[in-house]
């Protein structure tokens, strides 16, 4: 069995990453540099299987990824502009758990075929599905889903990103599937698990194995085009035009060959980097981003072309920004100030709308440590540095 890690992880990420190996027909597992604890299977962890899918591994933010577009605009060109274009990103943009403006319910992706995988599962869960995926096209999560504005700091060509994936109705997607590989019923609250619970496997290609890889594929689309939908108008917005467009999930399985076989690849919270393969991966608010590439050599075909897709997780939520107090309205406990983020990106030179404690640069790794922990894997081909980020 291939096991390889990138980094240095706290060792419950480590015996999570394990636990996830002792299970299934595993042919080899990836923990990258940006690793941390997760939900039975650590992000930033990749297994690839044998004839088998883990809908826990893949996860319940089924398709999250990024995209990028370089423009056609330099930083000159919308320098003294930054406040108010991104004054216009958060009032068109919804951000959010649960957000919804119902205004693409006619997307191309509701005419896709495998909405039809759900009228397997019932008339009911079906209808719901859709009726969540039409209301939440084109807005954009919670947490650490962003928009950003980015300059190339070689070109001062302005880049645009975003990250998140497919909202409500593939979280939906998810719980009901694992519901499923616990014996329950696809619309059922999905009980408490330990967070190293044993990754939950479907064979291939069984009958709800297949079904679910045609739902992960359709939320895969549907994450997509909610990306590309924002992005379009953010460029609107600056009133630019599409030079160069990366895209990629990293909470999404393939089916890819390695070692002259072929395998389930799922990856939470990695990016495929085969060689060629273009990917862009974010920082934090206060850190740089970057365009990179898959490279061929032996210690990347030992992580199964896999990187990061993030600088990685260093401070919990709570530690980061302590409990609030209801009553009083004031936050208690917490290891980062508002004073303290706020100075951060001042010195940085980014203007930020939205965004929490919770989010800060403070709670991350640094993006060139952790590429740097995969050196010999990929190549940087953009260096880039945020002027705006806008969040939930």
């Amino acid at each position: 069995m291939k096991k390889v890690i990138f980094g240095n992880h706290e060792d419950n990420t480590l015996r999570q990453f394990d636990n996830c190996l002792s299970h299934g027909n595993v042919a080899g597992g990836v923990l990258c540099a940006d690793g941390h604890y997760g939900y039975s299977q650590p992000v930033g962890g990749v297994v690839a299987y044998k004839n088998q899918i883990s809908p826990s591994g893949v996860g319940f933010d089924i398709g999250c990824g990024n995209k990028a577009i370089k423009t056609d605009l330099k930083f000159h060109d919308i320098k003294n502009s930054i406040p108010l274009i991104m004054d216009d990103i958060q009032r068109a943009i919804p951000f959010g758990v649960g957000e919804s403006i119902g205004i693409h319910k006619n997307h191309a992706i509701f005419e896709d075929p495998l909405w039809d995988v759900f009228l397997n599962i019932g008339q009911h869960e079906h209808d719901d599905l859709i009726s969540t995926a039409r209301s939440q096209l084109g807005t954009a999560g919670a947490g650490n889903h962003y928009i950003d504005i980015l300059v190339d700091e070689k070109t001062d060509d302005v880049w645009i990103g975003n990250h998140f994936g497919s909202r409500g109705f593939g979280h939906k997607t998810a719980t009901g599937f694992m519901n499923i590989a616990l014996n329950n019923k696809f619309s059922d609250t999905l009980p408490n698990q330990s967070m190293e619970a044993a990754p939950l496997l479907f064979d291939l290609p069984s009958e709800v194995g297949t079904m679910y890889f045609d739902a992960m594929t359709l939320a895969g689309k549907y994450a997509q085009a909610g990306r590309n939908l924002t992005l379009e108008k953010v460029l609107n917005i600056l009133g630019g035009k599409s030079l160069l467009e990366v895209h990629n999930h990293h909470n999404y399985a393939w089916k890819e060959t390695h070692f002259g076989k072929e395998y389930v690849v799922v990856r939470k919270g990695a990016t495929p980097a085969f060689p060629g393969q273009l990917g862009f991966v974010g920082g934090s608010m206060g850190d740089i981003s970057v365009i990179l590439q898959g490279i061929d050599s032996e210690k990347s075909r030992d992580a199964f072309f896999s990187t990061i897709h993030g600088a990685g997780r260093i401070m919990s939520r709570t530690q980061a920004a302590g409990r609030m107090n209801w009553k009083t309205k004031e936050r208690r406990g917490g290891l980062v100030t508002q004073k303290q983020m706020d100075q951060a990106l001042k010195n940085y030179g980014v203007e930020l709308r939205g965004g929490g404690l919770d989010e800060s640069p403070f709670v991350y790794r640094k993006l060139r440590d952790v590429l740097q922990a995969h050196e010999g894997t990929i190549d940087i081909v953009n260096v880039l540095k945020p002027v705006g980020v806008s969040m939930a």
